[in-house]
C-alpha cells in the first residue's frame, strides 16, 4: 500500500515526548550576537556552545567588513560561482588562504558541508576506494556515499587498523584516506604523522578536514598540516569559515591542477549559489586578524589547558581532547538532555551529543571555548557543572573530589 507523508512520519514523536518533559535541547532561539554571553528569552546566559573559537563574531573589523561588502556588493552574488556569482573579493579569498596554507591553488564553496559532498565524489571514481576514520564528521561520510568508489572505515585514530584497510585496497587505482583535521565531538587530532607515513608506504592520497582545526592549531592558525610540520604530505585540505573564520563559507585546497578540475567537475560547486560578499569579506577581515596577530589563539590555549585540568581534577570523563572542543561523557542520552536543561535554567548554554550522532555509550556535554572567554565565567560554567552533574549522579566518583 502505498504511504502518504502523514503515515510515514506520524509515528516520530520522539521530539515531542522529550518537549511533554522539558528536556528537549534543540533549536534554542538566541536572541543576541553571540559571544561569551548571549540572551535567551530575555536573560543573560554564558555561552559554553559556539564554534566561535577566537570570538571573532563580534570583532568590530570583521562586522565593519561584511557591512561594507554589502554596501558595494549587495546582499548576494546572485548565481554560482561557476556562472556569474564570483566577485573580486572571491578571488581574494581564495588566493590568500592558498598563502596561508601554503598550497597552489583553493576554490570556495557555499558551506563547509558543501566541501565534503563536492569534492569527495567529484575526484574519485569506481576504480578507487575511500578510507575514512569512525569517527569522521558527518559530511564526510555523507560525501564518500555519493561517490561511485567503495569506501571502508579504520577504527578511530588506529594505524594498525588503516594499515589493514590499506593493505587489502592494493587493487584500488586511488587510495583516499579521509579524516578530520580535530575531530569534532572528541576534540582529538588526527594522527597525522601515521597516516602521512601509511600513505607513502601504501601510495595512497590524504584529505583532511580542517574545519574546527583552523585557528585553532598550528602556525597562527593554519591548522593541522601546519600543527604536525607536514603541509607537503596532505594533499587536500577542507575546510569551513563558520568557526574560528566567523562567517559562512567553505573551502578545498590542494595543487592547481585538482583544483581545475574540481572547478569544473563539481556539482555541488556548479549547481550551488555562490557564498555571500558579506560572508568573503568577514572571513577576510577574520583571516587578517589571524595572521596579524597569534594572541587570541595563545589565549584560547591557555583556557583549553585550564579548563580541562579543573574538569579532570574534578572527575570529570573529557576522553584524549587537547582542543577546545572538550567533551564531558555522561553515558546516558536521558542524563546528558536533563544535565543540558538544568545548565540552561541555572545560566549555561551547552550542547547535548547523543545517538545516533554517537553511540548511546558515548553520549556527552560537547564544551566548547573561545579565546574571549574570561577565566572567571569558565569557573561560573565548570563550577556550575559540577553541581548540577552532582544532583544527577553523573559522575562516578563525586565525592572523591569534594
Amino acid at each position: 500500500m502505498t504511504q502518504s507523508l502523514s503515515d510515514r512520519f506520524n509515528k516520530f514523536i520522539a521530539p515531542q515526548l522529550l518537549q511533554d518533559e522539558n528536556l528537549y535541547p534543540f533549536f534554542r532561539v538566541i536572541e543576541s550576537e553571540q559571544s561569551t554571553e548571549i540572551i535567551i528569552e530575555g536573560r543573560k546566559v554564558l555561552m559554553f556552545g559556539s564554534n566561535s573559537y577566537l570570538g571573532l563574531t563580534t570583532h568590530p573589523k570583521v562586522k565593519a567588513a561584511s557591512a561594507a561588502a554589502i554596501k558595494k556588493y549587495g546582499s548576494s552574488a546572485a548565481g554560482s560561482r561557476f556562472l556569474n556569482g564570483t566577485t573580486a573579493l572571491h578571488i581574494e579569498l581564495e588566493y590568500r588562504l592558498a598563502k596561508f596554507l601554503r598550497k597552489e591553488a583553493v576554490l570556495l564553496f557555499s558551506t563547509g558541508f558543501q566541501v565534503n559532498l563536492g569534492v569527495i565524489p567529484a575526484i574519485t571514481n569506481s576504480n578507487d576506494i575511500i578510507i575514512l576514520d569512525r569517527m569522521n564528521h558527518a559530511s564526510i561520510i555523507e560525501g564518500a556515499r555519493l561517490s561511485k568508489a567503495p569506501s571502508v572505515m579504520f577504527k578511530h585514530n588506529n594505524m594498525a587498523s588503516l594499515e589493514q584497510k590499506l593493505r587489502l585496497s592494493s587493487d584500488a587505482d586511488m587510495k583516499l584516506i579521509v579524516v578530520d583535521g580535530v575531530f569534532s565531538m572528541e576534540g582529538d587530532l588526527a594522527d597525522f604523522k601515521g597516516i602521512t607515513q601509511l600513505a607513502q608506504k601504501y601510495n595512497a592520497v590524504v584529505m583532511s578536514d580542517c574545519a574546527h582545526a583552523i585557528g585553532v592549531i598550528g602556525k597562527f592558525g593554519a591548522g593541522a598540516a601546519s600543527h604536525f610540520g607536514i603541509e607537503g604530505q596532505i594533499d587536500i585540505i577542507g575546510g569551513t569559515f563558520s568557526k574560528s573564520l566567523a562567517s559562512l563559507g567553505g573551502f578545498v585546497a590542494s595543487d592547481a591542477a585538482t583544483i581545475s578540475y574540481i572547478k569544473h567537475h563539481s556539482r555541488a560547486l556548479i549547481f550551488s549559489a555562490s557564498p555571500t560578499p558579506a560572508s568573503v569579506a568577514a572571513t577576510l577581515a577574520s583571516l587578517d586578524i589571524i595572521e596579524s596577530d597569534d594572541s587570541l589563539r595563545l589565549q584560547l590555549l591557555e583556557n583549553t589547558q585550564y579548563a580541562i585540568s579543573k574538569f579532570k581534577s574534578l572527575g570529570f570523563d573529557t576522553g584524549n581532547t587537547e582542543t577546545p572542543i572538550i567533551p564531558l561523557y555522561i553515558r546516558n542520552d536521558k542524563k546528558t538532555y536533563e544535565l543540558t536543561m538544568l545548565l540552561l535554567e541555572k545560566g549555561v548554554f551547552v550542547n547535548p551529543v547523543v545517538a545516533p550522532a554517537v553511540a548511546p555509550q558515548d553520549s556527552m556535554i560537547r564544551f566548547s571555548l573561545m579565546a574571549t572567554h574570561s577565566i572567571e565565567q569558565i569557573d561560573i560554567a565548570i563550577d556550575t557543572i559540577y553541581e548540577c552533574a552532582k544532583k544527577l549522579e553523573v559522575l562516578l566518583s563525586v565525592e572523591t573530589h569534594q
